[in-house]
């Protein structure tokens, strides 16, 4: 953390300079934005950006191994798998805990990753408005790898649209109108062009997929995909139905596949070896557990938002589980309060997020979303009541 600018940051936060900030966040798209946004972004220095990024590309040499399809094939829940071919996931998101070492000293440990979008036009829009409100120094940027709002959506741009005529580039998500995330979607069709459309809208013919605009149909050819089958899976008969075409052979292509939701996940992590990511096992592998239970957190392979997460685990919760094979357990990471605030220090991790831009090797590290905590975990139920939390930005040193 670099102190000298977060006590710069500290002295000179006032709450007239939140609302504003507020304000114009909100002023795109009023209403939009149904998640809290905190009071502050965090300061991170090379060193520590450096230990981040040195985690991130060891996963991805795990990532392109050519093995790696047979380490994962189990990885996507029976019933499923969607069909089509796709050799490498469009986006990875890699989240880290601003972590205690044994030592005192504070390094990232990763908590979760996943092969699907995140909310990246959002901060872009969250940058400009943070940075124009709090006047951030120049020498700190939430892009990593030399981007910035201009070579960022270049970058999307050929990702996600591809040469494709606009029309029939689609961001497909369940009731968007309703997601927390909603904002995202909205900044996403102003930066790019693409229509937002909800699944229940989609109409089949065969083995195309169309939208309905101004009275045409329009063939969908590309989806950037923000469905979670787990949210599905939750719908009415009706709801569901229409989401069997994800289980049909159609003429579209995913940005990204969804069989890359679980491939690049949870069930990643066991296989990982690296300082920075925490000792991980499959339940149904382990021929004996730890004496220090204590010392773990038990997390289901399939869920997402933090779901079924055990903190405080013991033998009996372990007995209760019917299916070990879709669980791991995880040595536990403690998180630093090192994010000091007007009161009580807040607790921090960052999402990365990886880029992977058709023709390339590998992805690459462009920008990020961090989100602050005073509470057990992070997450908006653990911090009721509080300030200085919720979804924040890293500032890099550059």
């Amino acid at each position: 953390m670099v102190n000298a600018l977060r006590e710069w940051y500290n002295r000179n936060f006032t709450e007239e300079k939140y609302s504003l900030f507020l304000d114009t966040l909100n002023s795109k798209y009023p209403n939009a934005i149904d998640f809290r946004v905190a009071e502050t972004p965090i300061f991170i220095d090379k060193a520590f950006t450096n230990k981040i990024i040195s985690a991130c590309e060891s996963i991805i040499d795990v990532i392109i191994n050519p093995e790696f399809d047979t380490l994962v094939k189990d990885a996507v829940p029976e019933g499923l798998h969607v069909p089509g071919r796709s050799d490498y996931s469009h986006f990875i998101a890699f989240d880290f805990g601003i972590c205690e070492n044994e030592l005192g000293e504070l390094e990232p440990q990763l908590v979760e990753m996943q092969g699907f979008p995140s909310l990246f036009a959002f901060e872009i829009w969250h940058d400009e408005v943070l940075r124009n409100t709090f006047s951030i120094p120049d020498s700190f940027s939430p892009y990593i790898g030399g981007f910035d709002k201009v070579s960022f959506l270049k970058l999307l741009n050929e990702i996600i649209v591809d040469g494709i005529p606009i029309e029939s580039v689609v961001l497909l998500e369940l009731f968007p109108e309703k997601q927390k995330t909603r904002i995202d979607f909205y900044l996403t069709n102003e930066y790019l062009g693409i229509k937002t459309v909800c699944l229940t809208e989609v109409i089949k013919q065969g083995k195309n997929l169309f939208y309905s605009k101004d009275g045409r149909l329009i063939q969908i050819k590309r989806i950037y995909n923000r469905v979670v089958f787990d949210e599905l899976l939750q719908q009415t008969e009706t709801v569901q139905d229409i989401g069997k075409l994800f289980w049909e052979e159609l003429n579209v292509e995913w940005i990204p596949h969804p069989k890359w939701f679980y491939q690049i996940s949870k069930y990643t992590i066991p296989f990982i070896r690296h300082p920075y990511v925490p000792e991980t096992h499959f339940l149904n592998l382990l021929n004996e557990l730890p004496k220090d239970l204590e010392n773990y957190v038990l997390k289901p392979l399939f869920s997402f938002a933090g779901q079924g997460v055990i903190i405080d685990l013991t033998l009996s919760d372990l007995e209760n589980i019917a299916d070990p094979k879709n669980w791991i357990l995880q040595r536990k990471v403690k998180y630093a309060a090192a994010i000091k605030t007007t009161d009580a220090p807040a607790k921090a991790e960052i999402r990365i997020f990886y880029c992977w831009k058709k023709g390339e090797n590998r992805p690459i590290p462009t920008l990020n979303l961090t989100r602050l905590s005073k509470g057990k975990m992070i997450g908006v139920r653990y911090n009721a009541d509080k300030k200085w939390v919720g979804g924040s930005l890293s500032y890099f040193e550059k």
